[in-house]
């Protein structure tokens, strides 16, 4: 039966760990040169209903580097335009492909696509969950602070698909996650380990500091509203006072300088966002061969 990748909850502890370990070791060979082949034969699909930087780039990348093919498909280019349904591409693309990663605009057409499917679904962004992201999150903090148990993460802004990932996967494998967030921007009750409308008591103490743009995909009707709503939300050197001496942040990009995070913040020294924004490649890579590789 194949094993999927919607939310995170799907793997334990000591698996989201190893994942961590083998995305290291996939990360030194690359620098080195050396090369690997542990996808060699196998087709992934990597399907995006909306567009794409990171995500398809870094998937793109990371099967052709373990010696797949990947297949990027728009949602314009199949027959889903026309009326078929998720359960029928997905039993028809099994037939064809050994894993698909899907970008899509619905949480539940991703369920749908799993639920048809004979192969791994990976869910590379829905308006819900974004649990690749995170594991790109946790690579990074793991090469800044080693064990990520213990290690408090502070994110300050709305609470969306990232908020929610963070909080999900975070408390599996020991990451203290505290959302700061205006009122009705909040993520469900009891989420995260601390919900608060403060920025500051969020960010008190923090290990890493982590926000998000104001406006994304879908929002835009509300773009103005929004940007008043957080504004007060915004990271900055001043709310940066009140983290850990040793505390990073972290963006999951694109990022608007000057709305959610000021511009000496955004590339200052305290910033992995670009080292974060790479780790997707390594992190990704890792999951691949967990999902897809034959045992």
């Amino acid at each position: 039966m194949a094993r999927h990748f919607l939310t995170g909850e799907e793997l334990s502890r000591d698996e989201l760990n190893a994942l961590l370990d083998r995305a290291v070791e996939l990360k030194a060979g690359r620098e080195e040169g050396r090369g690997n082949d542990s996808l060699a034969g196998r087709s992934i699909a990597l399907f995006f209903e909306r567009p794409s930087t990171r995500t398809r780039v870094s998937f793109e990348v990371g099967v052709a580097e373990l010696g797949g093919t990947p297949l990027v498909l728009r949602g314009d280019e199949l027959q889903l335009s026309r009326g078929e349904s998720m359960g029928d591409t997905a039993r028809v693309l099994s037939r064809y492909v050994q894993g698909m990663v899907v970008r899509a605009g619905s949480h539940e057409a991703v369920e749908r696509l799993a639920a048809g499917a004979a192969v791994p679904v990976i869910n590379g962004l829905t308006p819900a969950d974004h649990p690749c992201q995170v594991l790109a999150d946790l690579l990074t903090l793991r090469e800044r602070f080693g064990d990520l148990d213990g290690l408090k993460l502070a994110y300050v802004g709305d609470g969306n698909n990232v908020a929610r990932s963070l909080a999900l996967i975070g408390r599996i494998v020991g990451v203290e996650v505290r959302v700061a967030s205006p009122p009705g921007y909040e993520l469900e009750a009891g989420l995260a380990a601390l919900g608060t409308a403060d920025a500051r008591e969020a960010v008190d103490g923090a290990d890493a500091v982590y926000t998000d743009v104001w406006v994304s995909m879908g929002d835009e009707t509300d773009a103005e509203r929004r940007r008043a709503d957080l504004a007060p939300y915004r990271v900055d050197a001043a709310l940066m006072e009140h983290a850990s001496d040793r505390a990073i942040v972290l963006h999951c990009l694109p990022a608007h300088p000057g709305e959610e995070i000021t511009e000496d913040v955004l590339y200052g020294e305290r910033s992995a966002v670009f080292d974060q924004a790479e780790n997707r490649l390594h992190a990704q890579k890792a999951l691949l061969e967990l999902l897809v590789r034959e045992p």
